[in-house]
C-alpha cells in the first residue's frame, strides 16, 4: 500500500513538474502532506530515474527543452551560427582558458575553435566535450552528473561548485533571448546558475547569439546586457537593444 501511495504521489509530482518546471522541497511537502525528508527522497528517486534534477532547495525537470525543439534550433539559422562561431574563434587567443556554454550556437563555436591551439576548455555539454576530444588536443573538463538526453548537457547540483574551481580568460555563453530591457534570459534555471558562476570567474564574457534572439524574453533571467563585454551576432540588434549595449560599453561584432 505504501509503495502504491508513493508511486501515485510521484506520478502526480511529475505532473506538477510538467506544469511548473521547478518545485521547492517545502512546496512538495505542503502539497502532498508529507515531511520534507519524504519530499527529498521522492526527488532523489526521480533524479535516479533521470526525470528531474536536484537544485538548491528543490528540483526541476531534467529536460527543459523538447527534443523536437532542439532539432529545430540546430537547423534554424545554422549558417548564421557557423559565421558567429568563426567570428568568436577569431577573438579567442591560443592557450586561453575558456568556459563554453551548451546549446546549438556554442556547438558552432566549438567547431570553429579547432583553429585555435592549446586551449583549456570547461563545458557542461557532453556533445561539445566529445567533439573537441576527437579533433583537438585541448585540455577539456566537464562536471559529473546526469546526462540530459535531449542535448547531452551534464547537470548535477554540484555543477556550480565544479565551475567555481576554475578561473577563465573568457566565458562564452548563449541565451534563449535578449529582451527589450536588455535582460539576458534562458529557459533552464540550472543552466542559468552554472553560467552565472562561470561569468563571475571569468576575466571577459562573450555572448554569442543570432539575430532571432533579440526581442525574445527567456523564462529565467541570467543578467543584463551590461554583464557581458562582447556580443557576436549575425545582424545588428534592434535600436533599443543596440543603445543599451552602447551605453554599457559592450563591443559588438557581426559574423
Amino acid at each position: 500500500m505504501d509503495t502504491d501511495r508513493k508511486g501515485t504521489r510521484q506520478q502526480r509530482l511529475m505532473e506538477q513538474f510538467a506544469a511548473q518546471r521547478y518545485i521547492s522541497i517545502e512546496d512538495i511537502a505542503r502539497r502532498f502532506s508529507v515531511t520534507t525528508q519524504t519530499a527529498r527522497r521522492d526527488i532523489m528517486e526521480l533524479e535516479r530515474q533521470g526525470q528531474v534534477r536536484r537544485l538548491h532547495g528543490g528540483a526541476m525537470l531534467a529536460n527543459s527543452v523538447e527534443p523536437g525543439e532542439l532539432r529545430r534550433r540546430r537547423v534554424t539559422n545554422s549558417l548564421a551560427k557557423d559565421r558567429i562561431g568563426a567570428r568568436v574563434a577569431d577573438l579567442v587567443e591560443d592557450g586561453a582558458s575558456v568556459f563554453l556554454d551548451t546549446g546549438t550556437t556554442c556547438e558552432a563555436v566549438a567547431r570553429a575553435l579547432v583553429a585555435r591551439e592549446n586551449l583549456r576548455v570547461v563545458s557542461y555539454s557532453l556533445r561539445i566535450a566529445a567533439f573537441l576530444r576527437e579533433v583537438t588536443d585541448f585540455t577539456i573538463a566537464i562536471p559529473g552528473g546526469f546526462v540530459r538526453q535531449v542535448d547531452g548537457g551534464v547537470f548535477q547540483e554540484q555543477a556550480r561548485s565544479f565551475i567555481s574551481g576554475f578561473k577563465f580568460d573568457l566565458a562564452i555563453l548563449s541565451v534563449s533571448g535578449i529582451d527589450e530591457d536588455g535582460d539576458l534570459g534562458d529557459d533552464d534555471e540550472a543552466e542559468v546558475e552554472s553560467v552565472r558562476t562561470a561569468m563571475q570567474h571569468s576575466s571577459r564574457v562573450l555572448l554569442a547569439a543570432d539575430g532571432s534572439k533579440f526581442g525574445y524574453r527567456g523564462l529565467v533571467r541570467l543578467g543584463s546586457i551590461g554583464d557581458v563585454d562582447t556580443i557576436v551576432t549575425d545582424r545588428p540588434p534592434p535600436p533599443g537593444i543596440a543603445a543599451l549595449a552602447e551605453q554599457a560599453g559592450v563591443d559588438l561584432h557581426l559574423g
